[in-house]
């Protein structure tokens, strides 16, 4: 049953299947649907012209399509590898790494290596070393996993003179 139905694998075969899976990529989003579609339609198009040549079996079919499906996700993947990595604002939508650098005052102190630091118009959690409210710290780094900033304390030009005496 199966057997007869391979045996009788013709363009239009290869056609539709392509086409579903085309359709179904609009579905199901992904971009993988796609490259395994286009490895059908280029079948296909095989198909219509080696169709009355003695070696075009149902099995080189299918193994035509297998090959042609994995270098065509193959270089889909290489396709799509670069696409979304360059832009114009790499910290568009990480709030966290935007806030390096910044010196703002604690609101909070740092107890336990734990506090809080009002930044703009919102309060932040801090970790880094014990400091009383109401010192200036500069924001190290930022966790992605809690959303927490790293401080450290800024020396004021006070401080670094009484340092260097």
């Amino acid at each position: 049953m199966i057997e007869s139905l391979l045996s009788e694998l013709g363009p239009w075969n290869w056609m539709v299947l392509g086409f579903v899976l085309l359709a179904l990529e609009i579905l199901v989003p992904g971009v993988f649907l796609l490259w395994i579609g286009l490895a059908a339609l280029a079948t296909g198009a095989m198909s219509l012209f080696l169709w009355h040549a003695g070696f075009w079996t149902w099995q080189v079919q299918v193994l035509v399509f297998l090959l042609l499906s994995l270098v065509a996700a193959y270089a889909g993947k290489k396709i799509m590898a670069g696409k979304g990595d360059h832009t114009d604002q790499p910290l568009l939508n990480r709030r966290g790494d935007q806030l390096v650098g910044r010196i703002a005052t604690l609101t909070e102190p740092i107890v336990d290596g734990r506090g809080r630091v009002r930044i703009g118009d919102t309060i932040w959690r801090v970790s880094g070393p014990d400091l009383p409210a109401g010192v200036k710290v500069k924001v190290t780094a930022a966790t992605d996993l809690d959303l927490e900033l790293v401080v450290e304390a800024v020396e004021t030009s006070g401080e670094a003179a009484s340092n260097n005496s």
